[in-house]
């Protein structure tokens, strides 16, 4: 997930209020001012006495030359470098980018945003907003949060439907109400994950709870921001998970409330690009995949054939981090 701090040096209360009401990630504040925006909000403070600390944890450096470029990639071995380019030359951030991680950009505008987070089509991995504009800094923290991650998704055939024994399931209930062809990428294995459906739908057994997703057995792996995974039974209230939707767009949602319970379960076996994969899901008319249409289908009206969307990944995982190693898992 992209980063967007905002620059009040000088303090600008305003300006820490916009960021606070608009979900800035964190505000840099002059020495002796951290305590100042804790009391208007939680937020990440950068300054000399902020909880990110300037020339230790976070450094600044301007792109002057050429030389500027090996001094960037030695202090970003060391923390988050924040860069200032004069001429708003993309060449020297290319260059940055296809070498090193933990770049964040001053930017004055949305332009200047688009510009820095689509570089390589990688990009920076944040910006800082040092514009006084209100509005402008609205504007550039509802850009990046809006350009959040894609994942690729593709359709994948049912070839088993088979109910098992009983096994502690995983609700997830967000702060988020998501929509008709929306849910959370759950798998047996991190290399193939379904698209579980939210429980958006009205049926005539219980009301619709659009911020939750049954979504699977304890072991299951889930998919959030950051191209990681958990486990299910990993998650508390506070963290943070990956809502999809059809499209493959992606936003992230705070966890509010995890509930496992003991269910019968059903498994399901698909095959997409000639290889098999497998879920296991709660065995009730409730829950539900995806199909290529965003419309939701119920695990008991799968059958052999039944087309549902999948994302499928070639790396293996190691504590929920994408590994380049041979790893199987059945």
């Amino acid at each position: 997930m992209k980063k967007v701090w905002v620059k009040a040096i000088p303090w600008d209360k305003r300006v820490i209020t916009t960021a606070l009401e608009s979900g800035a990630d964190g505000v840099m504040v002059p020495e002796g001012f951290s305590e100042k925006v804790k009391q208007l909000g939680i937020i990440t403070t950068i300054a000399e006495d902020g909880d990110l600390k300037l020339n230790r944890d976070v450094y600044e450096w301007e792109v002057k030359g050429k030389e500027d470029e090996a001094k960037i990639l030695q202090l970003a071995k060391k923390g988050v470098v924040i860069v200032r380019t004069l001429d708003w030359t993309i060449i020297p951030l290319e260059n940055l980018v296809a070498q090193t991680d933990g770049l964040i950009v001053e930017v004055k505008d949305e332009s200047e945003a688009q510009a820095v987070l689509g570089v390589l089509e990688k990009g920076v991995d944040g910006v800082l907003v040092t514009t006084g504009d209100l509005a402008a800094i609205k504007k550039i923290i509802a850009y990046v949060q809006r350009e959040a991650e894609q994942v690729s998704l593709m359709s994948a055939r049912i070839t088993k439907v088979e109910p098992v024994t009983m096994g502690d399931r995983v609700c997830v209930d967000t702060c988020t109400a998501m929509a008709v062809g929306e849910g959370m990428l759950v798998g047996n294995s991190s290399r193939a994950f379904f698209l579980v459906h939210s429980e958006s739908i009205e049926n005539p057994y219980v009301e619709p709870r659009p911020f939750r997703v049954n979504a699977g057995p304890v072991h299951a792996y889930i998919k959030v921001m950051g191209g990681k995974t958990r486990y299910l039974s990993e998650l508390k209230a506070g963290d943070e998970v990956m809502v999809v939707d059809y499209k493959g767009k992606t936003q992230p949602a705070v966890v509010g409330r995890v509930k496992i319970e003991r269910r019968p379960l059903i498994l399901l076996e698909a095959e997409a690009g000639g290889e098999a994969f497998s879920l296991i899901l709660q065995n009730a008319e409730t829950i539900r995949l995806t199909a290529p249409d965003g419309k939701p289908v119920s695990v008991v009206e799968l059958k052999k054939g039944s087309e549902v969307l999948v994302s499928i990944e070639e790396a293996g995982r190691h504590f929920g981090m994408k590994v380049e190693e041979t790893i199987q898992e059945k």
